[in-house]
């Protein structure tokens, strides 16, 4: 684990298949804003392969964010396409021969913790970048 996410007590993780409705095993925060990890589940590791995040902070420090928090992000955010995920990672999943992803989510900001997603988001792809000089493979750019 990232030590950026250590002090986030908002937190859970589910697993993802391609047979599963993402919507329905996502269990992620309807109302939170932080950031998510994707990770590609293999018999010897997982590989990180992309960090998102939701919420926008406003200049007055309010946080402005979309119906659905970070579970909408998760399932209806656009990726490889201009379709929600819960149409998307399925399909490239099976491209990548990728049976099962891990999905790691965060609340960075709430009562307890006024913390940025974007900021959040931003060093743990430094970190990424830092070690291992490219960005998660599903992350396009930052």
């Amino acid at each position: 684990m990232y030590k950026e996410l250590k002090k986030f007590k908002v937190k859970n993780q589910f697993t993802f298949i391609t047979d599963d409705s993402l919507e329905e095993v996502c269990n992620a925060s309807e109302s939170g804003s932080g950031v998510f990890l994707v990770y590609a589940v293999y018999a010897e590791e997982n590989e990180l392969i992309m960090v998102g995040s939701t919420g926008t902070i406003q200049n007055d420090g309010t946080l402005k964010s979309k119906n659905g928090g970070l579970h909408d992000k998760i399932v209806n955010g656009h990726q490889f396409a201009k379709t929600g995920r819960k149409y998307s990672w399925p399909a490239q999943m099976k491209l990548e021969n990728i049976n099962r992803l891990e999905v790691h989510w965060y609340e960075t900001f709430n009562d307890k913790n006024k913390v940025i997603p974007t900021f959040i988001e931003g060093q743990i792809l430094q970190n990424f970048l830092d070690e291992n000089s490219k960005l998660p493979r599903w992350n396009v750019a930052f």
